[in-house]
């Protein structure tokens, strides 16, 4: 009986599948990840103190390169653009 149980269970979520799904539904987070952090740059760029033209460039070079533009906006432009804003 227990057996027949067993072959049952193992009928029903094969390990062969779950791997296949985990492998399937990987390159779709990626993507969601790429596009999220795609749009948060620009509204990060949209809504920064910057002068327009530098926002205007900022906005260029994340079309241009929109994972590499967006990990620039996030390491370079957003701390130059927080400087800015700071009046002594």
């Amino acid at each position: 009986m227990y057996l027949i149980a067993q072959q049952q269970a193992d009928d029903l979520i094969p390990a062969d599948s779950v791997l296949a799904s985990l492998l399937i539904n990987f390159p779709m987070v990626l993507l969601i990840a790429y596009a999220l952090l795609f749009i948060s740059a620009l509204i990060s760029i949209l809504g920064s103190a910057l002068s327009g033209g530098m926002k205007l460039v900022w906005v260029v070079v994340a079309f241009m390169a929109p994972f590499l533009g967006s990990l620039l906006w996030f390491v370079i432009g957003r701390g130059d653009a927080r400087r800015r804003v700071v009046v002594r």
